[in-house]
């Protein structure tokens, strides 16, 4: 880690930056399961996101499905009433999520690196890349991977957060900072330093340079915390990525016991917690799904 301005933020180091998700971040799937229960609870209205998400294009039956950054294969479940197993890989830097995947599914499994796909061009109709492109170093040679891999009228689903979620999160933030005797000139909260290499905001620009149509679609929703440690936990669940950007000088277990603190006033007055987010999803493609129409008639308005 660099101290820059009185701010710890992430090295450039890209095997280190790797080593840190294989080691800390994504060793096993327990803080990644955590998360995704937490905004299965207590989500409003409550809603299954891996299904949002993949309703968002028409599905045939017949694709074949990689799923980068696939994790303990939170997708794999929602997948199955579309295409069967055996069309389906999975794709993961850490060894622990591959396991965990496989203790569950009987699919194919391979321990890679996005940006260095092992398999041929045009292989794939369906690429996922769920929560995942804001971790890797190199962006854009991921992206030439993706489109290398689909197939002419192949589909890539990338979802990901807004860098605009969870600002109730960022007032407690700057505040516990402040309590901490640190005064923080930043105007961006923690999470748009962690997903602003691909938010919605972003992913949207950066899909276009590699791919001929983009869409976005949003599903804004509020995290309602009937009580303080569902949140907590959520934050120390997400050390790996957060502490890199609080002030230098300021231990994490001083920070949670500032938020914890708050935390528990907030609920104790208003009787709960309130935290406002927006996720979504990226469709890119070249002349495929969403974007099939929109070029064929735009092929016969340029017709002589």
């Amino acid at each position: 880690m660099n101290i820059i301005d009185g701010n710890i933020s992430m090295t450039k180091d890209p095997r280190a930056y790797q080593q840190m998700l294989m080691t800390r971040a994504f060793a096993d799937e327990h803080d990644l399961n955590l998360r995704k229960q937490i905004h299965d609870l207590y989500s409003v209205p409550a809603h299954d996101f891996s299904r949002w998400v993949l309703e968002r294009i028409a599905w045939r039956g017949t694709e074949m499905v990689l799923d980068l950054g696939s994790g303990p294969g939170n997708y794999i479940e929602a997948l199955k009433q579309y295409i069967p197993e055996s069309q389906y890989i999975g794709v993961d830097l850490s060894l622990g999520m591959l396991k965990a995947c496989q203790r569950r599914y009987d699919v194919g499994l391979s321990l890679a690196n996005a940006e260095n796909l092992p398999f041929p061009d045009h292989t794939f109709d369906v690429v996922l890349a769920n929560h995942m492109l804001h971790h890797i170093p190199n962006l854009d040679q991921a992206l030439s991977e993706i489109w290398r891999v689909l197939r002419p009228n192949g589909l890539l689903i990338a979802a990901t957060n807004s860098e605009q979620t969870m600002p109730e999160f960022n007032t407690l933030v700057q505040r516990a900072f402040r309590l901490l005797g640190y005064h923080v000139d930043s105007e961006e909260s923690i999470e748009q330093r962690v997903v602003a290499a691909f938010s919605l905001e972003t992913g949207t620009v950066k899909l276009a340079r590699h791919f001929n149509a983009v869409a976005r679609f949003d599903l804004p929703s509020i995290l309602v915390f009937p009580e303080a440690k569902p949140i907590i936990e959520y934050i120390n669940s997400c050390r790996p990525f957060y502490e890199p950007y609080i002030p230098h000088g300021v231990v994490w277990e001083d920070f949670m016991a500032i938020m914890s603190e708050q935390l528990k006033r907030l609920v104790d007055h208003f009787g709960e917690l309130a935290i406002n987010k927006l996720s979504g999803v990226l469709l890119a493609t070249d002349k495929g799904g969403f974007a099939t129409e929109y070029l064929r008639r735009l092929d016969e308005t340029s017709s002589p």
